[in-house]
C-alpha cells in the first residue's frame, strides 16, 4: 500500500517519523511490520526512534532500514540520505613494498634460462648415446613402408627373404600431460544489492569478509564452506547445486547466519 502523499512531500520529516506515519498511513502496527520483515520489535522501535546505536555496525542500519522503506514503498535512496548513515568503504590496499618491472624481467628470464639448461642437461647425452646406434640402423629405418623382404632382395642377400629385422625404439623424454579436473560447484552466492559478507572455509580459516557490490557472484566447491554470514540477507541468493536456498529459517534482523556441512546441507550456528 502507498504511503501518505503529504508525509512523502514533507522533505522536513526525519527518517523515523517518515516510517512511523508511512506505517501509520498503511495501518500497520510496529508487531505486524516486525512480523513481515522477520526483525524483533525493538529494531522496528529502534529505526522509527532514529536510536542507530541499538543497530549494530552502519551496514547493518542500512540494510535494515532498506528493508523497511521497500516494505512501505518509500525510496530506499531518500530514506538512506536522510539518515546520514555513511556506506562502508572498501579497504584500500597499499603495497608495502615495491619491486621494479625490470627485476621482475630478470627475475623471470633467469627462470627461464634454469629450466633450458637443466632441459639440455639431460637430453644432450641421451642424443649423444643414441647417435652411433641410430647410424648403423639408418638403412632398416631409412623408411618403414617397405616390406623387409623387399629390400633383402633389392640387397641380394641369399637366405634372408622374409626374414624381418629388429626395429630400434626411442623413448620420448617429453612429459605426458596430465588432465585437469576442477572441483564440482556445490555452492554459488549472487548479490541482488550491496550486502556485508564473511564466509569461512571448513578448516576455520577466512576465505571472505568484506562489503560486496550488487551483481557480485562467488562459487565453492564441496566442502570448501564452514560457515557464512550475511549482514543484507534480504540481498542475498545462494543455490546449491543450481538449487535456491531458504536463508529464512537462520534469519535474524535481515541478518542470515548458518553453518555449512560438508554435503553442502545449511545447519543454523552453534549446532
Amino acid at each position: 500500500m502507498p504511503p501518505d502523499k503529504n508525509v512523502a512531500a514533507d522533505a522536513d520529516y526525519g527518517c523515523g517519523r517518515r516510517l512511523r506515519n508511512a506505517r501509520e498511513a498503511a495501518g500497520l502496527s510496529i508487531e505486524d511490520v516486525a512480523a513481515r520483515l522477520r526483525m524483533p520489535v525493538r529494531v522496528v522501535e529502534s529505526l522509527e526512534a532514529e536510536d542507530w546505536s541499538r543497530l549494530g555496525a552502519p551496514v547493518y542500519v542500512r540494510g535494515q532500514l532498506r528493508s523497511y522503506s521497500r516494505l512501505l514503498g518509500l525510496s530506499t535512496a531518500t530514506m538512506q540520505a536522510v539518515v546520514g548513515v555513511a556506506p562502508v568503504e572498501p579497504v584500500t590496499l597499499v603495497p608495502r613494498t615495491y619491486v621494479p618491472r625490470m627485476q621482475i624481467v630478470a627475475e623471470q628470464f633467469a627462470k627461464r634460462l634454469v629450466y633450458v639448461v637443466i632441459t639440455a642437461a639431460i637430453a644432450l647425452p641421451v642424443w649423444l648415446a643414441t647417435r652411433p646406434h641410430l647410424a648403423t640402423q639408418g638403412a632398416e629405418s631409412a623408411s618403414l613402408d617397405v616390406p623387409v623382404a623387399s629390400t633383402a632382395r633389392q640387397s641380394g642377400a641369399p637366405g634372408v627373404a622374409g626374414a624381418r629385422q629388429p626395429v630400434p625404439l626411442v623413448a620420448s623424454m617429453a612429459p605426458v600431460a596430465q588432465r585437469s579436473s576442477s572441483a564440482a560447484v556445490a555452492l554459488e552466492l549472487r548479490l541482488v544489492d550491496d550486502s556485508w559478507v564473511e564466509i569461512t572455509g571448513s578448516d576455520g580459516r577466512v576465505i571472505e569478509q568484506s562489503l560486496l557490490r550488487a551483481g557480485t557472484t562467488r562459487s565453492f566447491a564441496t566442502g570448501e564452506v564452514g560457515g557464512m554470514v550475511f549482514g543484507n540477507a534480504s540481498a542475498v541468493e545462494l543455490r546449491r547445486n543450481g538449487a535456491e536456498l531458504d536463508l529464512a529459517p537462520f534469519l535474524r534482523a535481515n541478518v542470515a547466519r548458518f553453518t555449512v556441512s560438508s554435503d553442502g546441507s545449511l545447519v543454523p550456528a552453534g549446532r
